[in-house]
């Protein structure tokens, strides 16, 4: 009895620990005054407005979402046949294809941006706005790639032989069986991407500069001329979509298996 109080004070005092931060940033997000002051001195939701509002903020928003929407399809179409690939053929020289899929990601950011700054520069496309869709489809590959791999090893392989026997070819198969099972993983893997490349602001910065500006980069560039509760509210419904979206895949999908969970009939 005891051992359990301590351990859920323990777990207590660390969720308010790191809920401390956020909830500090909400408050000043609803500060009336022009400031980061906190507690909060009156109440205004003026802030949130101004990021629907005012064109800088509008337009930043506008291509946050378009980047976020355009690098997220960029990577599921991408990383769909590398793990269909790593499915059919289990030879070990096939996991250098998954190797090549994660090493985006495993690498330092600021090392992947480097990359993306000098091969835009070079092929002469530096600043064009398709360049960052492209750079954060292959930035955050790994998502979709781990979430699609965990898909198809879920997929019954009695299924696909049934189907084989009754004369299906593979692309009936594919399109049939397999793609209706793996739906979900396929839209776990999107969303994932999708909230990470609406965050994300170093490899954007190297493939764009300040040409297109989205939220993150748009943030960094008001720092220059003071702080604002604005930049507050972003942080705010940048919190709020993600928690959004990672509730509706816990509630519609298998988050815990997604989050690297193995449930006990997966060993059976």
């Amino acid at each position: 009895m005891i051992n359990t109080f301590i351990l859920r004070l323990f777990l207590g005092t660390i969720a308010l620990f790191m809920a401390a931060p956020l909830a500090v940033v909400a408050g000043v997000s609803f500060n009336e005054r022009k400031s980061l002051s906190f507690p909060p001195e009156g109440f205004s939701l003026d802030w949130y407005a101004q990021i629907f509002t005012e064109d800088s903020w509008r337009s930043a928003l506008f291509n946050s979402v378009g980047v976020a929407v355009g690098a997220s399809s960029l990577a599921v179409v991408v990383a769909f046949p590398l793990a269909w690939f790593l499915w059919r053929f289990h030879a070990p020289w096939a996991r250098i294809v998954q190797v090549l899929g994660l090493a985006p990601f495993i690498l330092p950011p600021v090392i992947t941006a480097l990359g993306f700054l000098s091969f835009w520069t070079t092929a002469g496309a530096y600043g064009q706005a398709w360049t960052v869709v492209i750079s954060h489809g292959i930035f955050f590959v790994t998502l979709p790639l781990v979430t699609l791999t965990l898909g198809f090893e879920a997929v019954d392989d009695s299924l696909v032989e049934a189907a084989a026997t009754m004369g299906a070819d593979d692309r009936t198969i594919l399109r049939t069986i397999i793609l209706p099972l793996i739906l979900p993983y396929i839209i776990s893997g999107m969303a994932f991407a999708f909230v990470l490349s609406l965050n994300e602001y170093i490899v954007a910065y190297m493939a764009v500069g300040f040409t297109v500006e989205t939220l993150p980069i748009k943030i960094f560039n008001s720092l220059r001329y003071g702080y604002t509760p604005t930049m507050a509210s972003v942080t705010v419904l940048f919190v709020a979509i993600a928690v959004v979206v990672f509730g509706l895949i816990a509630r519609f999908g298998d988050l815990p298996r997604l989050l690297g969970a193995w449930r006990h009939d997966d060993d059976s």
